[in-house]
């Protein structure tokens, strides 16, 4: 299945052939590679999750944290990719404040980018807290943007 990001380079490279008629040239878009916005539509979305870092647990067990991290310009919100085969659950605790999370928010199998915290100011410091249904054997994968 095709992530968001290639369905997302597939319609800007078709639009750029349709309104120029010349190949539009595009390279490979991954988690951690730098995108500038340009003259692309669909840039500053692109360049959010440009620099979204991954974390990995050997093994899901029932969660963990992941982080320190400290919130950029990058993005408004702070969002995150569920990449394991399993669902889990998310939450922001925001270390400066509290060691309380801010609300859980689901994040299926396999998800595209959900959003766990909205309209955060830049240089806030956080950690992203997972928390499965069940005990989990398989690795939790999950990439943050922020």
């Amino acid at each position: 299945m095709p992530s968001p990001t290639a369905r997302l380079l597939a319609v800007a490279t078709a639009t750029a052939l349709l309104s120029v008629g010349a190949p539009a040239r595009a390279e490979p878009i991954t988690p951690n590679t730098p995108v500038s916005s340009g003259p692309n539509a669909f840039g500053p979305l692109a360049t959010c999750y440009g620099g979204a870092v991954r974390s990995y647990f050997e093994t899901g067990r029932y969660g963990g944290s992941a982080g320190q991290y400290r919130t950029t310009t990058r993005c408004r919100d702070i969002n995150v990719r569920n990449a394991s085969v399993y669902a889990t659950e998310a939450c922001v605790i925001f270390v400066d404040k509290t060691s309380a999370c801010n609300y859980w928010t689901y994040l299926p199998a396999n998800s595209g980018w959900i959003t766990v915290a909205t309209d955060v100011k830049d240089g806030v410091n956080f950690r992203v807290r997972f928390e499965n249904l069940r005990y989990e054997y398989e690795p939790l994968i999950a990439y943050h943007a922020f």
